[in-house]
């Protein structure tokens, strides 16, 4: 096998829970060359991927066929001589392009009446028995060979690098702002999925403030994209020490914002892209957990710590609470977090001022 291409997932999270795959791929043909077709929202990840040879960018958009672009796209994919595609999102249209480009293995699960357009298909499992994500990518290895579900030895954790050129923009922009990289810690109050997995944004700030009462020289920045902006702002004006907090919602690239986790004392996050982030560059972290379930989307990193009530209702995995009340967040206070927050190594090393 020599050049695989990789049809990438639109969420953030899966992309980073892919990193596995790639990474066995990679193992079992050293010499192979790996690219990835990615919208620019996911772009991002697999630049921060060592495997990766090339990531091609291309704005497929959410729920349009795109015909002319898909078209387009394969002719040029084509000239490439793929032999080998896997098609990790489960729609018709993801496996448009590489069967018009004609690349010999197409491989992915069966979804979206995409028969023939998948030629090594996996049964996908259902909701109620779907495995962790990384397991789910990567038994689509099991297509070609057997022997990587059997073997422990293969990685199963994502792990990302973060780009030289990021490093520097960030530390740039950490200058200009006057905050030193050594005192930052990285909140991330926003989840694209709803707000039954976003932390209300007061306990944030309440959190903030206890961060800052601890460690007065910190500096916490707000990372999410242009739609958490707003939820920054409330949290900058509900701390006292307002100039410590930095509302960087939607005023950072995806590359910066990995920089920036990867530099980070410690990250506190809601069940998002941002946490699987944090998780896969290693970084003491605490993950709060809402409507979604911690056994299948965990943040994989022994550095994490997951606070989730596990309540009766939960995980109901809705983007509204459909009983009103959202226990499952509201009943996660900021000293249950802050508590977690001080059992992480990076915390204890710094001593209350």
């Amino acid at each position: 096998m020599n050049r695989i291409l990789i049809i990438a997932p639109n969420w953030i999270g899966d992309a980073v829970m892919s990193q596995p795959l790639l990474a066995n791929l990679k193992i079992l043909y050293p010499q192979c060359q790996i690219d990835v077709l990615a919208s620019p929202w996911v772009a991002s990840i697999y630049r921060a991927c060592l495997e990766v040879n090339q990531v091609i960018e291309a704005k497929l958009e959410h729920k349009k066929l795109q015909w002319g672009l898909r078209k387009q796209l394969s002719k040029q994919l084509e000239k490439n001589q793929y032999d080998t595609c896997f098609v990790l999102p489960n729609s018709l249209k993801s496996a448009l392009i590489p069967w018009l480009a004609k690349i010999p293995f197409r491989i992915g699960y069966r979804g979206e009446l995409r028969f023939g357009l998948i030629n090594l298909a996996l049964e996908n499992p259902s909701k109620v028995n779907r495995p962790p994500m990384v397991s789910h990518y990567l038994a689509l290895i099991n297509t070609l060979d057997q022997s990587i579900a059997a073997d422990s030895n293969h990685p199963a954790n994502p792990r990302l690098k973060v780009s030289t050129a990021a490093k520097q923009a960030v530390r740039s922009k950490l200058e200009a702002a006057g905050i030193y990289a050594q005192s930052i810690y990285v909140l991330c109050p926003g989840a694209e999925y709803g707000a039954t997995k976003r932390w209300p944004a007061e306990y944030f700030a309440h959190l903030a403030q206890l961060l800052i009462n601890h460690e007065p020289d910190a500096h916490l920045i707000l990372l999410g994209s242009q739609r958490d902006h707003v939820m920054g702002e409330l949290i900058q004006t509900e701390v006292k020490n307002a100039s410590q907090i930095h509302n960087w919602c939607g005023d950072t690239s995806l590359d910066e914002a990995i920089a920036l986790i990867g530099m980070s004392k410690a990250v506190i996050s809601n069940d998002s892209g941002l946490m699987h982030i944090g998780a896969a560059l290693t970084i003491p972290q605490v993950a709060i957990f809402g409507s979604s379930d911690p056994s299948h989307t965990p943040p994989l990193s022994d550095k994490a710590k997951v606070i989730w009530l596990n309540l009766p209702c939960s995980p109901c995995h809705q983007r509204e609470c459909p009983l009103g009340h959202l226990k499952c967040l509201r009943d996660i206070s900021p000293k249950m977090v802050f508590s977690a927050i001080q059992s992480l190594d990076s915390f204890l090393l710094t001593p209350n001022h």
